[in-house]
């Protein structure tokens, strides 16, 4: 396995509709580093955000869709990634970078 620091796991913040809605209970949705562990995400987060403790962490691998290249009958993949959903506990501070959405 990769030696991946905690500042490379987190790729991205995942913002759609259902990730907007559980951010009500504490749960933020990350797109994090395909080989990345629960624990190593744990980590991450409660390093990169001030104040946040970590209650529980979910990933899920996601495979690449299908897709059609250059109008033909020609298929390729996108990538595969892998996000991750991390509850914060109760007493925790929320996350600043959704605070504005």
């Amino acid at each position: 396995m990769a030696n991946i620091q905690y500042y490379d796991v987190i790729l991205k913040p995942v913002v759609t509709e259902k990730s907007m809605g559980l951010m009500g209970d504490k749960k933020y949705t990350f797109l994090v580093h395909p080989e990345a562990t629960k624990s190593q995400v744990k980590e991450a987060v409660e390093k990169m955000f001030n104040g946040t403790k970590v209650k529980s962490v979910n990933t899920m691998n996601c495979e690449g869709k299908k897709r059609r290249v250059r109008g033909t009958m020609q298929f390729g993949k996108t990538a595969k990634t892998k996000k991750a959903i991390v509850q914060l506990t109760a007493d925790s501070a929320d996350i600043e970078i959704f605070e504005g959405l």
